[in-house]
């Protein structure tokens, strides 16, 4: 499991490395939501995923044996940045969405570009 999400976190980590130094505005946010995804898994695999742990703590065990729960951390900073990361995306694509019609270009240095 733990490869799975370390290949994961390397792959959108890489590609949104490549699409910020693109030159095109739209795939620099693409590249920057790929990024924010690769830091949510890598904050989410911190908090040490695992089966068959409760999230709560009920009265059927003892409190003491904290091993048996889930840490609720990771779990409430990655909601915590989607959320925020889904706003600021809203944000930046109307700032673009305007100088775009301001423009007439995404492109970065103001040039149309044939690829």
């Amino acid at each position: 499991m733990e490869v799975v999400f370390a290949l994961a976190v390397g792959v959108l980590s890489a590609s949104g490395v490549w699409l910020v130094l693109r030159p095109r505005t739209f795939q620099v946010l693409m590249g920057f939501v790929l990024l924010s995804q690769a830091t949510n898994l890598f904050v989410f695999g911190m908090g040490r995923l695992a089966r068959h742990r409760a999230p709560i703590l009920d009265g059927r065990t003892p409190a003491a044996d904290l091993s048996l729960y889930a840490d609720p951390v990771p779990q409430a900073l990655v909601l915590t940045a989607i959320v925020i990361g889904f706003a600021t995306t809203a944000l930046f694509l109307v700032v673009l969405l305007a100088l775009r019609g301001l423009t007439g270009t995404d492109h970065v240095d103001g040039r149309e570009s044939d690829a």
